[in-house]
């Protein structure tokens, strides 16, 4: 199916048949790090095929939290854990959210060199104690829940002293590749990436899932335009986009 047909039968086709009697909008979208890959190949689809604009910020969950407070939005898709937070879930519309993609976590090394067993959580606990030093995102959903399991295991003092915190998500198998850390631990999305080599999910019920969740700001303009793109990404094509980027939709 062409794409802008797809998206066009995705968000109605008399959106798309007719633009003359649609106002372009020009969309702010506030987005989850680990969101970096399917919304960056889906946004361009979608303006395409609707003649809309969407500007996309990547954040981890601190500052999405900021940003919802703060700044001027029309959507987020984002961690479930910012709708947590009471100031940012006041500036969404009410209602429940709109659950997009969802990914687990896991361990990745320099590409080339032995993988460390995980596949217990007795396993993965000597291997973190091993391992010299280890990459991951500490100021973010992602990273909270990664300090959690440390803490779970009873070693959470000892990695404190090994962490490399990195910035962004994508600074994780960067970090690695270029031997900065010994091991990336993180959602298995952003592992999967040029020189490293994934070791394995979290075992057991230490695995975990961080949803991506969407809803629409209550201070938009474009909220018809803000929904359609939102609709979109429970499309079929997009549904195709996200399992491509090593997530699972909903």
């Amino acid at each position: 199916m062409h794409t802008s047909f797809a998206i066009a039968t995705a968000l109605g086709l008399a959106m798309v048949i007719a633009p003359a009697t649609l106002k372009a909008a020009e969309l702010k979208v506030i987005a989850g790090g680990g969101m970096t890959a399917p919304l960056k190949e889906l946004a361009p689809r979608f303006e395409r095929a609707t003649g809309h604009k969407v500007t996309i910020e990547f954040a981890a969950t601190p500052e999405l939290i900021k940003m919802a407070t703060s700044a001027p939005f029309d959507l987020a898709v984002v961690p479930v854990d910012v709708f947590r937070n009471d100031g940012a879930r006041a500036m969404f519309v009410p209602g429940p959210t709109i659950d997009i993609a969802r990914v687990g976590f896991g361990v990745a090394v320099k590409a080339g060199v032995p993988k460390p067993d995980v596949s217990t959580a007795e396993a993965f606990k000597a291997a973190l104690l091993k391992a010299q030093s280890i990459a991951f995102l500490p100021e973010s959903a992602a990273g909270a829940y990664v300090q959690k399991v440390f803490d779970r295991l009873g070693i959470g003092a000892e990695m404190k002293a090994k962490t490399r915190a990195q910035k962004i998500p994508g600074d994780i198998p960067a970090a690695v590749a270029k031997g900065e850390a010994e091991l990336g631990i993180f959602l298995t999305n952003v592992l999967a990436a040029p020189g490293v080599d994934f070791a394995g999910p979290f075992p057991g019920d230490l695995q975990n899932d961080l949803v991506f969740t969407s809803s629409i700001a209550t201070q938009t303009k474009e909220a018809a335009a803000a929904k359609a793109f939102m609709d979109y990404l429970k499309s079929a094509e997009a549904v195709e986009v996200i399992k491509a980027k090593g997530m699972r939709a909903g």
